[in-house]
């Protein structure tokens, strides 16, 4: 199984500068970490208990087939589309 996280600096009251999100959209989860490598340990974690939990339950456990990830940016209440790249993790990126 393979699952992409998306990482995302955490800027709310209540967190120390350098923690980061870790989410994993294809399972609808997220935690966050100290630094990438903290948030993606935490991630790794999740994850591994998440499979668990489904196994044990007898429930279905979702596979990613492709994620793609760019960006969108919102400018003077106008919506603008700012594509940075389309990557699909197997190494393709699209443009």
């Amino acid at each position: 199984m393979k699952y992409t996280i998306i990482y995302e600096r955490i800027t709310e009251p209540g967190f120390e500068e350098g923690y980061y999100y870790a989410h994993i959209p294809a399972l609808d989860l997220t935690t966050h970490g100290f630094g990438i490598d903290g948030a993606k340990a935490s991630a790794i974690d999740l994850v591994k208990l998440w499979v668990e939990e489904k196994k044990s339950a007898g429930e279905d456990i979702r596979i990613e087939n492709e994620s793609l990830v760019s960006t969108l940016e919102i400018e003077n209440d106008k919506q603008i589309i700012v594509t940075v790249a389309n990557i699909d993790f197997r190494g393709n990126v699209y443009k």
